[in-house]
């Protein structure tokens, strides 16, 4: 059995550097030092490739880890606080195949920062990156990873002597994963079910598809998760996608399902 480990990032981050690093390289799932030939006896600060920042007195850590020193984009990207509450927060977790081509949509055509779509958009980028498959917020596809690092970080969060743990979608696509995964809803459930709603024949965002306009806006849309997450990307709840906040209890899959029979 894994030894306990401190009750809050924040007590982590006080401790020597060598122990916090090598207590969080913990929260590094197997494939990451199979596929991107990271050295399992090399402390964080030893190895290029892998960035620890997890400074004394935030309650913060960052990790990012690189397939090679040249890449824009980290393979692996983990953000977590602690909250006010003394609950532990995953603020975002990005999992890029960097051998992927890429799709420039987090900068738009003036070279500023997108901030996901929040404060300007790409479309032609977004139209590219929507024709190969990939979901609003994507600059390249995922390794289907996800599933196999959900119970490494429940390991984790249970011996900090936590319960459960906290995150928040940044889009829909984001929230129907994690509900896939066993995840419960603290804010929006009743909001995604309505959601759901809204999109079946007769609802008010299957209408506005069915108005078109956009390219992001077409009937089949509202049939696939994908398909609905570019539609809400593109507006057409008419109010951003935000306020929504989910947990997973470690070792308990909730069975929330607000898309049924989705694909």
């Amino acid at each position: 059995m894994n030894a306990a480990l401190p009750g809050s990032i924040r007590e982590i981050n006080e401790l020597p550097e060598a122990e916090k690093r090598s207590i969080y390289q913990q929260l590094i799932p197997p494939w990451a030092f199979e596929q991107l030939g990271l050295d399992r006896e090399l402390l964080a600060s030893e190895n290029p490739l892998l960035l620890i920042r997890c400074p004394r007195g935030s309650r913060a850590v960052e990790i990012s880890i690189k397939k090679r020193l040249r890449e824009i984009d980290p393979s692996l990207y983990l953000d977590m606080i602690d909250t006010v509450n003394n609950q532990l927060m995953v603020l975002m977790v990005i999992i890029n195949d960097v051998d992927a081509p890429r799709f420039h949509v987090d900068i738009d055509q003036q070279g500023n920062n997108t901030q996901f779509g929040t404060r300007g958009r790409n479309i032609p980028e977004e139209l590219r990156a929507m024709a190969a498959g990939l979901a609003p917020g994507q600059v390249r596809r995922g390794l289907r990873t996800f599933k196999a690092a959900v119970p490494i970080f429940e390991d984790f969060v249970q011996r900090m002597g936590h319960e459960l743990f906290l995150i928040e979608p940044l889009f829909y696509h984001n929230a129907i994963t994690f509900e896939r995964y066993g995840f419960a809803y603290l804010f929006g459930r009743r909001e995604m079910e309505q959601i759901h709603q809204g999109f079946l024949p007769g609802g008010e965002y299957h209408a506005r598809l069915l108005e078109g306009g956009s390219p992001f806006r077409k009937p089949e849309l509202a049939l696939s998760v994908r398909g609905r997450s570019w539609a809400i990307h593109d507006g057409i709840l008419g109010y951003p996608f935000t306020g929504f906040q989910m947990y997973k209890r470690i070792g308990v899959h909730s069975g929330v399902n607000t898309f049924p029979d989705r694909f």
